[in-house]
């Protein structure tokens, strides 16, 4: 642009270096098209409408990086649609991929494919532009240097035309403090991301409990050796297990279960992206009263809260051991309330706020105190690419915390859904303690005992001498139980 200018005040210039600066300019806009980094408007030139049935399949994908499939929308390849692809789950093979020595080489060839750098284009395209005005002002009233070597006077002179310039020292005092705002603000939304992922966390590990409980402890009302008692009344004896209604019965714990971790992800998930699988998923495998009943609640992960709970006080066990199942359900009660928190409170805004106000005009203000400090480059050129790179970094830090602070939308929900559903289907496939069946003749014998084990018990409560075989007892109970324990393993 300078040298353009300077041709139209002077007829003496090398026609031969305004050919080659001409050139460069074509050059440069040649490629223009193909830097997606820093595109605004990215062009969907051969790229297809997805389908609804390819969406499902993206809104589910568990890998890292932009989408492979050439059909896929130009709004997937950056911005809200890139952050399902987000949802990266680590097996041992990406922990190897990720260890590779040649990470650094992958990570600088898929530059221009980043996301985040696509998100701060239009930002490191003005901070640029401030740059290049500062570095093309200069040299119009500074003189300049063609690419001969020979150095030229100012194009434009007056008292007014004089290199705009900015001391250094001004923002090297001020960049601790932005240092420490965008530190804070980083660790404060990793803090949010790893604060969501611990609440799936505590999902998954409950709901693998609490299945694992009422697969066990089913149908055990009452264990018919020990003589327990609760406010006077003994506890009833264990009943025969009918199988097909033990499969009903867990079968709707393990429903019930996936049907909370599932309308929580709806919960947390946007409208428009979960709300159509969501129905789908739910009247296909709950009953049509089920299904209703959840989807038309207010709150759609309170009701399937409750179904559980209605599901676990079916089950025929004793209530202390419904009371153990039910403290799941209000770890669950937690980690919902947890979420609703992490979703309905970001940052305080005036921080974040005015964490991007500094940030904005510290790099719009920087190409002017830069432009000194490349005197040994050819007319001040490489101030420019030095201005770019340091506007992407530091841009691409505040938006890497905005990214970061609301931790749904790129957390793999679906995938742990899917883990849930499957781990509790197999949890209560397994046999619980029904089949170990203990012999008739041992709960004969036990129940022979019972009368005068209570007789000494009670005489030691009121204060009588304690003989020697009620302290004994407790050993020879044990002794049975290991006993009955050989007896199970072997039927």
């Amino acid at each position: 642009a300078t040298l353009l200018i300077h041709y139209l005040f002077n007829d003496t210039i090398h026609k031969t270096m305004l050919f080659r600066c001409m050139a460069a300019f074509a050059v440069l806009a040649a490629a223009a098209p193909t830097c997606e980094g820093f595109s605004t408007n990215p062009t969907p030139l051969a790229i297809k409408p997805s389908t609804s049935s390819q969406q499902r399949t993206n809104k589910s994908a568990l890998f890292m990086g932009p989408p492979t499939d050439p059909s896929a929308p130009a709004t997937d390849l950056y911005g809200e649609g890139s952050r399902k692809y987000r949802r990266t789950v680590y097996t041992h093979d990406q922990w190897v991929k990720h260890r590779s020595p040649d990470r650094f080489v992958n990570n600088l060839s898929t530059l221009f494919n980043s996301g985040i750098y696509k998100n701060v284009g239009k930002e490191v395209v003005f901070t640029t532009s401030v740059a290049i005005f500062v570095w093309a002002w200069n040299l119009l009233v500074g003189g300049y240097q063609d690419l001969s070597g020979v150095a030229h006077d100012p194009i434009i002179q007056g008292e007014w035309a004089k290199i705009v310039g900015l001391p250094l020292q001004a923002f090297t005092t001020v960049s601790p403090s932005l240092g420490l705002l965008l530190a804070f603000r980083t660790n404060s939304s990793y803090k949010r991301w790893d604060e969501a992922r611990k609440f799936w966390g505590l999902n998954i590990n409950h709901t693998r409990d609490l299945n694992r409980m009422a697969t066990a402890w089913y149908g055990n009302e009452g264990d018919p050796w020990d003589g327990t008692e609760f406010m006077g009344a003994p506890s009833s004896k264990a009943q025969a297990i009918d199988p097909a209604e033990r499969q009903y019965l867990l079968g709707q714990i393990s429903l019930m279960t996936w049907a909370f971790v599932r309308s929580m992800k709806r919960h947390l998930s946007p409208p428009d992206e979960d709300e159509e699988d969501y129905l789908a998923e739910m009247k296909s495998r709950l009953s049509p009263e089920q299904a209703d009943a959840i989807i038309s609640a207010t709150h759609r992960p309170n009701r399937a809260l409750f179904d559980l709970s209605v599901a676990i006080e079916k089950l025929p066990m004793h209530f202390m051991r419904k009371n153990e199942i039910n403290k799941n359900l209000s770890i669950f009660e937690d980690t919902l309330g947890g979420s609703e928190r992490l979703l309905s409170s970001p940052v305080p805004l005036f921080y974040s706020r005015h964490t991007a106000r500094f940030i904005s005009i510290w790099l719009l203000f920087l190409p002017f105190a830069l432009y000194g400090q490349f005197g040994d480059s050819w007319n001040y050129i490489m101030m420019i690419p030095a201005s770019l790179l340091i506007s992407v970094f530091l841009f691409g830090i505040e938006e890497l915390a905005t990214q970061l602070e609301e931790p749904f939308t790129i957390l793999p929900m679906q995938g742990f859904c899917d883990k849930i559903g499957a781990n509790c289907d197999e949890i209560v496939s397994w046999a619980g303690q029904d089949v170990y069946k203990i012999p008739e003749e041992v709960i004969e014998q036990m129940e022979m005992e019972r009368p005068e084990l209570e007789m000494k018990s009670n005489l030691a409560l009121l204060g009588g001498e304690v003989e020697e075989d009620v302290v004994e007892e407790p050993k020879k109970k044990r002794k049975i139980l290991k006993k009955l324990l050989r007896i199970g393993e072997g039927i």
